[in-house]
């Protein structure tokens, strides 16, 4: 099956069928005028025909990685259909799924996934790729982060400290894992040392780099900012940090919305859009991890090693 073809492309078609037709016959019949209305009736709603639209709400980190440039444009060409992306925090992208603004999400909360998915909003659901969390901060590293055994030490130096911590404070995926780690941690930051943006993640870590602040990041985001931070990686590599994506489309739709968000549901769960996810680089390293394949994918508590 040839692929579809865009509306523009449309277009062209028909202008150069009706191009042909007046170079194959230089007088006008009383036939030819009948097959040429007919040709009209055909070829015009194709030509006029709007292109297929579908709503996706996803997280700032995802936008601010630079991976939807990359790969949605390949989803567009391949199918037709143009991706409006609205990108918020998970907390806000989830609701904006939930009211039925979106018709897909793309986000990195499992706890607030599992209430949505528990709400029945979903109709399907599935992990498609991760990275992880870092603690970043002033190179001087103050609160002495760096060497840390592991992230609720590194959280604990920083609150003893009373250095600034610059926090999204916006019920962000990002937000909701600096929460549950103070939790685990059992301190919180000093009020006065708190910096809560209500900002997205290149944002907010501006803010700490021109408040010399220690913050939570994604680690994609900062690599693709890195060159313009006055901020260094301290603390990684943590099981505490890993940091998960996953799709899900809205339970309820119905023709072409069910139809459009489907495709892009297998299409990025599929081999050509997994691919793509996993050749995307920032600074020579990948920013996401695909999914292994043979590792359940359809809960919020799926882990990529399996468990």
């Amino acid at each position: 099956m040839p692929p579809p073809v865009q509306p523009e492309r449309q277009l062209r078609y028909c202008v150069l069928g009706m191009t042909e037709g007046r170079l194959k016959r230089r007088a006008w019949s009383a036939r030819c005028g009948s097959a040429f209305a007919l040709f009209a009736v055909l070829c015009l709603p194709a030509c006029s025909r709007p292109p297929a639209v579908l709503h996706m709400s996803t997280t700032t980190s995802v936008e601010n990685s630079g991976l939807l440039a990359v790969i949605m444009p390949s989803f567009e060409r391949a199918t037709g259909i143009d991706v409006q992306v609205v990108a918020v925090g998970s907390g806000r992208a989830l609701a904006i799924f939930e009211s039925g603004d979106a018709d897909v999400a793309l986000t990195h909360d499992p706890d607030a996934e599992q209430a949505i998915v528990d709400r029945g909003v979903t109709a399907r659901y599935r992990k498609i790729m991760f990275n992880d969390f870092v603690i970043a901060g002033p190179p001087a590293d103050p609160a002495h982060v760096a060497g840390s055994a592991d992230a609720l030490t590194a959280m604990r130096r920083i609150a003893a400290s009373k250095a600034p911590f610059a926090s999204r404070g916006d019920s962000s995926g990002t937000h909701a894992r600096e929460q549950r780690l103070w939790k685990l941690a059992v301190v919180r930051p000093d009020a006065k040392a708190l910096v809560e943006t209500g900002s997205g993640m290149a944002a907010t870590l501006r803010v700490a780099s021109e408040r010399g602040a220690y913050v939570l990041t994604d680690r994609a985001t900062f690599l693709q900012l890195q060159s313009t931070l006055r901020l260094a990686i301290l603390d990684e590599d943590d099981t505490q940090y890993l940091n998960t994506y996953a799709i899900m489309t809205r339970a309820g739709l119905n023709g072409s919305r069910r139809e459009n968000a489907d495709r892009l549901f297998d299409w990025i769960a599929g081999s050509e859009g997994q691919a793509l996810i996993a050749g995307y680089r920032l600074k020579g390293q990948p920013a996401f991890s695909v999914w292994p394949a043979g590792a359940p994918a359809d809960h919020p508590d799926a882990l990529p090693n399996g468990r």
